[in-house]
């Protein structure tokens, strides 16, 4: 119970600030990410293509692979008809009926037959292995192209990661030293506001009396509300944490900026007195 008691209470202007400071971190890191701009995705989409085609490539070889075969063993096919005619051919000479001599022709005329239509299929098999080697020279030649495409765009991107990468590793460690201070809950909002708004700002100042983030007028009053920091307030259009813009300067900075032109003012107004009285 005293642990609880002696732990310091956030105020809601603390945890604006909070909030604030994370956008600004969370801001340049996004400009880190603006600066690698498609790339990314360009180098991702570029991988998936030399993938693909090289999937597509061991495909058309397995295919001629298996027409060769095929091709062989219709070659194999005809050696073995050919053999059996011939001794088809040297038993007609020596038969002893008429019967015999008709098994032995349509023996004969049959393996012919099955020649002709083994020679039909090698050249099938023939067509089919000089379409797809083709395919594949047309395919070898395109992934070549991709390929040096992909390591030009992936240098660049190495390159570019390389002079950001301290900036934005030293910038994350900044945001989750952050994240620590701010409760679960409003992180989490935090975190979806920026999910869903297209620039990534999450917590927007004032600009001419409207929001930062969608513009929409602000009324007077509820402007009167963020200014005194004493609760969260978000834009009723976009759902965008508003701040005020003297969020996150040095209090004394803002009293120099009050104090000053009523210096000026006093000023001012000492030289009209003495200008009167030098009239007078």
């Amino acid at each position: 119970m005293v642990q609880a008691a002696d732990k310091k209470e956030i105020t809601v202007e603390e945890k604006l600030l909070a909030l604030h400071e994370l956008q600004e971190v969370a801001t340049s890191i996004d400009k880190i990410k603006t600066l690698r701009g498609e790339l990314p995705l360009e180098v991702q989409d570029l991988e998936d293509e030399v993938a693909g085609l090289t999937t597509r490539i061991e495909k058309y070889k397995a295919e001629i692979s298996q027409n060769d075969q095929e091709i062989k063993n219709k070659k194999i096919e005809i050696s073995e008809a050919n053999d059996l005619i011939e001794k088809y051919n040297t038993q007609l000479n020596n038969v002893s009926n008429n019967r015999e001599y008709d098994r032995l022709s349509k023996e004969i005329e049959f393996k012919q037959l099955e020649n002709t239509l083994a020679e039909k299929r090698i050249k099938e098999f023939t067509y089919a292995i000089e379409n797809k080697q083709a395919e594949v020279n047309e395919a070898e030649a395109l992934k070549a192209d991709k390929v040096a495409v992909l390591s030009q765009k992936q240098e660049e991107l190495d390159n570019i990661i390389k002079e950001t990468k301290a900036e934005e590793e030293k910038l994350i460690a900044k945001a989750q030293k952050i994240e620590e201070t701010i409760e679960p809950r409003l992180l989490s909002a935090f975190k979806r506001i920026r999910k869903n708004a297209r620039n990534g700002l999450a917590v927007v100042g004032i600009d001419r009396d409207a929001c930062g983030g969608c513009f929409n007028k602000i009324p007077a009053q509820r402007q009167l509300d963020i200014r005194s920091r004493k609760k969260i307030i978000v834009c009723e259009y976009c759902g965008r944490i508003l701040v005020d813009a003297e969020l996150g300067k040095n209090p004394s900075e803002e009293v120099q900026e009050e104090v000053a032109p009523k210096k000026t003012a006093r000023k001012t107004a000492s030289k009209k007195t003495t200008t009167k009285k030098a009239a007078k």
